[in-house]
């Protein structure tokens, strides 16, 4: 078998691996994370543009509520000096929306149900919007829907649409068809830091989109000391991380390989660091998630080798350590290569045919993995064979001095 010099290129594998972390390290100080909303305190808005298929109010005894899931719909009639009950619509019984509002004026007395949509729209296209009062009473309450040969809304037209309201980050969620897209402003954008309600960023898109255009699928705020909190906790988690690997590879190999090991896996974080802000993709709790499967997939890697590395060591004894160091990743470079590519596989499938953060998680996954051989075979195993040699400087300076005193 022939040996492929690996040691050859531990020299300038680092120096390529310090110039690359250090210009991730000015491009953070300059420009920062591209924080998400969860790590900064401001709104996240999920919103849908789906026409108003019909509009309810109610003027009966008691009190009304609507509720709705995928196998159907449903009111709820509730209020002192009234027996609870509840209407059931399933969407099986009534498949088209013009058979679920007749049965919705003829079922419950008091309503009163104005429909916009055709009649022969799908009731699975229903899209109940998280804006506004389900309760019903006098002011007409929405119901949306989502049929299927609606035009895609380009996402630069709802950036363009909500530029009256400062600096606000739009992204597609799902396909284009879905015309979904998620909506987030920083705190500094938002009136008193209180948050801009909901009523106020629709009316902005329905002054351009049309009325009854916009359905709000979720709306949240993340307040200043959450935000911090999460920050400081993704903090230590980090660093526990590296703690704990440093435990257990030098419970398993002696301290230079524990060393090693942190430095590698140090070394795959502070390239995602780098590779997400040269790129401003957003930083958020899934890419904390992305750099943390990189870490346990780079560790897993190294072991390996690190075993490989300790059996060589037995089996010849008498040669070089650095022989033995690229004796044993020559012999493991199959397994690596294919683990790897196997792996990678199915993350580009992911990159592929996904959107949104989980696009970003499988992009952050492919430059990890990548890092990951390379840390494993360049850093990691760099820096033990940097500790023998130095050990072996060490020990002929003992020599001579014994020698001379001698």
């Amino acid at each position: 078998m022939k040996i492929i010099r690996f040691s050859r290129l531990f020299v300038p594998t680092a120096i390529v691996s310090t110039v690359l972390i250090i210009g991730g390290l000015i491009s953070y100080s300059l420009k920062g994370f591209n924080l998400g909303v969860d790590f900064q305190a401001g709104l996240i808005q999920e919103v849908q543009f789906a026409p108003t298929a019909f509009s309810l109010t109610y003027n009966g005894r008691g009190n009304a509520s609507v509720s709705m899931d995928r196998n159907g719909f449903y009111i709820v009639i509730s209020g002192s000096g009234v027996e609870g009950v509840t209407h059931n619509f399933p969407f099986t019984a009534y498949p088209s929306i013009g058979t679920l509002t007749a049965a919705l004026s003829s079922t419950v007395d008091g309503i009163q149900v104005n429909t916009s949509a055709p009649g022969s729209a799908v009731s699975l296209s229903l899209v109940q919007s998280a804006q506004g009062n389900p309760q019903l009473g006098s002011d007409p309450y929405r119901i949306h829907y989502l049929p299927d040969n609606l035009p895609v809304i380009p996402i630069e037209d709802v950036r363009s649409a909500l530029t009256p309201l400062g600096t606000v980050s739009v992204q597609v969620l799902g396909q284009d068809a879905d015309r979904n897209f998620m909506i987030r402003m920083e705190d500094s954008e938002i009136d008193g830091g209180q948050g801009i309600p909901a009523e106020k960023i629709i009316s902005v898109l329905e002054e351009v989109f049309g009325t009854g255009g916009v359905a709000v699928t979720r709306s949240d705020y993340v307040g200043s000391r959450f935000s911090k909190q999460l920050s400081d906790q993704a903090g230590i988690l980090m660093a526990l991380t590296l703690l704990l690997i440093l435990i257990y590879a030098s419970i398993r190999f002696k301290p230079q390989f524990a060393i090693g090991a942190v430095l590698a896996i140090a070394h795959d974080a502070l390239i995602i660091v780098a590779f997400v802000t040269w790129t401003r993709m957003e930083f958020n709790t899934t890419t904390i998630a992305a750099i943390l499967t990189i870490l346990g997939y780079s560790i897993n890697d190294t072991i390996v080798i690190f075993d490989r590395i300790r059996e060589t060591r037995r089996i010849y004894p008498d040669a070089a350590f650095v022989d033995v160091l690229d004796r044993a990743m020559t012999e493991t470079l199959s397994r690596t290569i294919i683990t790897t590519l196997t792996t990678m596989l199915a993350v580009l499938s992911l990159f592929i045919f996904t959107t949104g953060s989980m696009k970003d998680f499988a992009q952050a996954l492919l430059v990890g993995m990548l890092s990951g051989v390379y840390s494993t075979i360049f850093i990691a195993s760099g820096f033990v064979n940097f500790w023998d040699v130095q050990a072996k400087k060490r020990a002929k300076k003992r020599s001579a001095v014994v020698k001379v005193s001698v």
